[in-house]
């Protein structure tokens, strides 16, 4: 994902034990930016009835450092995914070459 020239939002899915069962494209926005709805993201978790996913998304500028709008928007998809009984165990940032994890950097708290 960090060579992709526009921004692209995924859903990984898991199951009880962490393990990965699938991956969606929510979205794939321009160079700058995409849109994330949290029932637009969410959605594939409560069709496949798993209760762990994990966001990840590019930024195609190359550095992975988390915009405001990507905390405030991770922080809206922890509250929905707790109302729905889902747990949002990450949000991963990905550029060229890093990558920077919001459970990390202890911003999924």
């Amino acid at each position: 994902m960090g060579a992709l020239c526009q921004e692209q939002v995924r859903v990984l899915l898991l199951d009880r034990r962490n393990r990965v069962v699938g991956q969606r494209v929510i979205y794939q926005g321009n160079c700058y930016s995409s849109v994330i709805r949290p029932a637009e993201v969410l959605r594939p978790a409560v069709l496949e009835g798993v209760p762990h996913l994990i966001i990840a998304h590019n930024h195609p500028s190359a550095d992975p450092s988390p915009s405001p709008e990507d905390i405030k928007v991770t922080g809206e998809l922890r509250e929905a995914a707790e109302l729905l009984g889902l747990t949002l165990l990450d949000h991963v940032v990905i550029g060229r070459r890093e990558t920077v994890s919001f459970k990390e950097r202890g911003l999924l708290d």
